[in-house]
């Protein structure tokens, strides 16, 4: 049985056995010391192994593409795709595949599309430069050595589709250097990947804070956790907040989506948005909060926040996104009654 990230196989592919090993759940941040960058995928069946290779790089890809800036050094506040800014991500890309593992002309490339918010199939790579570059970067996007893609194998598949699946992730772990672990349905056709019991570790086994899932639960065939500093791409929330708080002079010292830990042997906990002067956080809640378990973990949070300082606000989803202005006053009043004073822990 494997109890921790670093006893789980890196570069090759296996099915995952256990309790709570669903994606969400191991989506969650913060992330153990020991543990890859994780991204969940939903394979769809398909055809052949180039048809499910070709799916899951554009995945990939789409996934990079919505992380820019997070794997480019240099590149923070580069966001109008003019002629000037995109010499300059393609200039800072070459930079960095100069000094790194990356490979220019392909990192260069990305850095464009990215700018241009665009991920296309086509491109001028083979699968194999593609698959390599984009574990490396993704890697990079969350400060890890490597990447690992937690596959969400689908139900009722055919004795061929099932081949194509297997043999598409053996080629994505052999030439991307990916780890691919298996989760979701059992494989009733293919017998040759080896199963591993995993105990997830305690950290992930809470509740995933990491994960919008009002929007970004695996619905989409991509899915991971947000990057220290900015709002999570997959959250139009968090964006719309970052968007409507830029222009206000006293929402500086803001950070998006960071880690607090009160001493080495406490749980680390992810907050939406933090303002760490003022210790005044920020919590954006999707649908998903109502329900009773997560209901009683974000008050059991809340409770450690306040206990050590800390003043929590609870906004959701819908009221970002339905009345932007009323939030951001919200938010406003919060922040000032705290530097006033008038606001306790």
């Amino acid at each position: 049985m494997a109890e921790s990230w670093d006893q789980l196989s890196k570069g090759r592919v296996v099915r995952l056995s256990g309790a709570n090993t669903d994606i969400t759940a191991l989506l969650a941040e913060p992330l153990a010391d020991d543990a890859p960058a994780i991204l969940g995928y939903s394979a769809a069946p398909a055809r052949s192994v180039p048809e499910m290779v070709a799916a899951a790089l554009h995945a990939l890809e789409t996934a990079a593409v919505e992380l820019f800036p997070a794997w480019l050094p240099g590149a923070e506040g580069i966001d109008a795709p003019s002629f000037a800014a995109v010499t300059a991500v393609r200039a800072l890309a070459l930079r960095a595949a100069s000094t790194g593992p990356h490979f220019g002309p392909f990192l260069a490339d990305l850095a464009e599309s990215s700018l241009r918010g665009v991920a296309s199939r086509s491109s001028r790579f083979t699968p194999e430069v593609r698959a390599a570059g984009l574990a490396r970067l993704l890697a990079a996007a969350f400060h890890r050595p490597q990447a690992a893609i937690l596959l969400n194998v689908p139900g009722g598949l055919a004795e061929g589709q099932e081949e194509v699946l297997v043999a598409g992730c053996e080629w994505l772990a052999g030439r991307g250097g990916l780890a691919i672990w298996l989760t979701g349905a059992p494989l009733v056709w293919v017998d040759r990947v080896e199963t591993v019991r995993f105990r997830l570790p305690t950290d992930a086994a809470r509740p995933a804070q990491g994960v919008p899932r009002a929007e970004g639960r695996l619905q989409a065939a991509i899915a991971y956790p947000a990057v220290a500093g900015m709002p999570h791409p997959a959250s139009s929330a968090e964006k719309a907040l970052e968007a409507a708080l830029s222009s206000r002079a006293w929402a500086a010292g803001r950070a998006w989506n960071q880690t607090y830990r009160p001493h080495p042997l406490a749980n680390p906990i992810r907050v939406d948005l933090l303002w760490s002067r003022e210790r005044c956080v920020v919590e954006i809640d999707g649908l998903e909060h109502h329900a009773p378990a997560r209901h009683l973990a974000d008050r059991h949070r809340d409770g450690q926040l306040r206990s050590n300082g800390y003043a929590v606000l609870r906004i959701t989803n819908a009221q970002v996104l339905t009345d932007t202005d009323a939030v951001v006053g919200q938010v406003e009043r919060f922040l000032r009654g705290r530097r006033g004073g008038t606001l306790e822990g």
